[in-house]
């Protein structure tokens, strides 16, 4: 195999394979290893039984203990007076099969959300009773008030308060207060290991999943530090605990379209951000629980306030928070936006997103959106794809001499690919003329592939109805009753046609080429029916509105092919019959002057 010819096919493989996959394979938003829920326990457990005597008790009346629902701007909240805390927080603008969007995923046994522990504790919520009320102020807040009294094994007494400001402007932020103080101006009598005190949230992030194993669904925590980008935690056997030489600005923990921001409002009485990542066979796969400890102090009294950004992951709702004069806590500098997915074109997606947008006024339907966002690139692009389909095209007019090679050499593969390199070199044609146009185009294969993959505003779209009913997900036409090995019960017909479609666009570009020799010919069939197959595994859980436009990029570039072989194939063939002649005449004429 000549050298040209090997790396046209080297190109070829990592042009098509990185084309659609580089993200998704290779930079997906990672899923660290977790542990199981059991051996999570053990190990907090064992680091935290030193620290253990730090037993309190309500006192006072038992108050009501049922749960109740604040609605208030974006969100239904239900609370529970049971540790004071958050049991469901519903998107009031957002759903999910029909129904407001659920942020609190989490199976019945699990803790609620914004439970308090004693020092740096993680296994033993102050789950009592707490008196509540409920009222709303003069800025449109409604503020949920929980109280109650404790005691200390030692007999020292304390009251804890915890106070939630929700808004009904629609911003998605809530505040939560939390107060501590002694009735006799004594030392709070929290300290353990240097803490006062460890609040969670979690268990989990929605919407509802059954399992997050692939490409196309995540959940991860993160954490921002004082002066530095967010970063992703790192989870060893299950447990992430920040840098203790860092300030945490705030720690998230999101998936796809949605997070929660928990953000401190004074950093230096945070003593460390954690969090516990644990898997199980039943009830929610994935948890993951994110922690905050506040350091002990000698004061009698503290109040600790913690911003809590609970929504969608979209910059206009996340942006306005970087200013104080457009929000109504006040809150600024925290560079949430940074919670959102983006690659090293995000520049190149916002320039696309933007063009879909406009088609989107113009036909209020994503997935026509799409298919003209695709035409127009294909388009733009037409001058640089032009000379990859004419190569296509004069490597299909040179078949009859390819074919004559391989007859005349029909056991020698490198006598083969010599001779055609030669024939290649002679009607100066570049096996590679095909490839170079690819690479010039990938950037915004990537870029598509980051806007359509995460694109918020594709939750929930529909294409055509009964088929493709939300272009953020696969298209399930048939649940089977049973889980097929690497692709589950669920069956998807757009991957299916993408299949379709990219072995009928690889078989008609590569089909100038396929006359090859030896394993030439065998890795072009490979690229012909091998990779799409491979593809197919690979996108098979892909969102739809990816697939969408995959697919009609491979129609597109059918159907380019074919105007250009039957344009072209024939003025290649006449030319190419046309230089024969020629060389035929010269040779001709130089055996008659030898003759003379």
């Amino acid at each position: 195999m000549d050298r040209n010819t090997i790396i046209a096919i080297v190109l070829s493989v990592i042009v098509i394979t990185v084309g659609m996959t580089v993200q998704a394979v290779f930079f997906p938003p990672e899923i660290p290893s977790y542990a199981e829920e059991s051996t999570v326990v053990e190990t907090i457990d064992a680091t935290l039984q030193a620290a253990s005597g730090s037993h309190i008790e309500a006192i006072g009346d038992e108050p009501d203990s049922t749960p109740f629902t604040v609605t208030s701007g974006a969100y239904t909240i239900t609370f529970d007076p049971k540790g004071a805390s958050v049991s469901s927080i519903k998107l009031n603008e957002h759903l999910d099969n029909g129904e407001p969007v659920e942020l609190i995923f989490r199976d019945e046994s699990d803790e609620n959300a914004f439970m308090l522990y004693v020092g740096d504790s993680k296994t033993d919520p102050i789950d009592d009773i707490f008196n509540h009320s409920e009222s709303v102020n003069s800025n449109g807040l409604t503020i949920v008030s929980f109280t109650r009294d404790f005691i200390t094994e030692d007999g020292d007494e304390f009251t804890i308060n915890k106070q939630f400001a929700i808004p009904d402007n629609g911003e998605y932020m809530i505040q939560l207060a939390v107060g501590i103080s002694t009735p006799d101006g004594s030392a709070i009598p929290l300290n353990v290991s240097s803490d006062m005190y460890t609040m969670s949230v979690g268990p989990q992030i929605g919407p509802s999943f059954e399992s997050i194993s692939n490409n196309y669904d995540y959940r991860r925590v993160s954490v921002r530090y004082e002066g530095k980008t967010r970063s992703e935690a790192r989870f060893d056997d299950g447990i992430f605990i920040s840098d203790d030489e860092k300030v945490v600005d705030w720690m998230s923990l999101a998936g796809k379209y949605f997070a929660f921001i928990l953000i401190p409002s004074d950093t230096s009485t945070i003593a460390s951000a954690e969090a516990i990542q644990t898997s199980s066979d039943t009830g929610v796969s994935q948890k993951d629980v994110i922690y905050m400890s506040r350091s002990a102090s000698g004061e009698s009294s503290v109040r600790d306030m913690y911003s809590f950004y609970a929504g969608p992951k979209v910059k206009s709702n996340l942006s306005i928070y970087d200013n104080a004069d457009d929000n109504i806590f006040r809150i600024e500098g925290n560079e949430l936006t940074e919670i959102i997915d983006g690659s090293w074109l995000s520049w190149l997606e916002s320039i696309l997103n933007w063009i879909l947008q406009l088609f989107y006024r113009f036909i209020p339907n994503y997935g026509v959106a799409i298919i003209l966002l695709t035409i127009l690139i294909k388009l733009l692009l037409q001058p640089i794809a032009k000379k990859g389909l004419d190569s296509t095209a004069k490597m299909s007019a040179l078949t009859p001499k390819i074919n004559e090679i391989k007859e005349r050499y029909p056991d020698d593969p490198e006598a083969q690919n010599a001779a055609m390199a030669k024939l290649y070199k002679e009607e100066k044609i570049n096996p590679m003329g095909s490839c170079l146009p690819m690479l010039i185009q990938f950037p915004i294969f990537i870029a598509l592939y980051g806007l359509l993959n995460t694109n918020f505003d594709l939750r929930g779209s529909m294409f055509i109805p009964g088929w493709i009913p939300d272009l953020s997900i696969p298209d399930t036409i048939f649940i089977l009753p049973f889980s097929i090995p690497l692709l589950g019960a669920q069956i998807h017909l757009l991957p299916i046609l993408y299949t379709i479609s990219m072995i009928f666009s690889m078989k008609i570009t590569q089909m100038g080429s396929q006359a090859g020799a030896g394993s030439q010919a065998g890795m072009m069939k490979f690229m012909t029916y091998g990779m799409p197959i491979i593809f197919f595994f690979v996108m098979y859980n892909a969102p739809s509105g990816l697939l969408l436009y995959w697919s009609t990029v491979n129609v597109i570039s059918i159907g380019q092919q074919v105007f250009v072989n039957k344009k072209k194939k024939g003025v290649y063939a006449e030319e190419i019959a046309e230089r024969d002649a020629e060389k035929l005449a010269k040779k001709e004429a130089k055996r008659k002057n030898r003759r003379k």
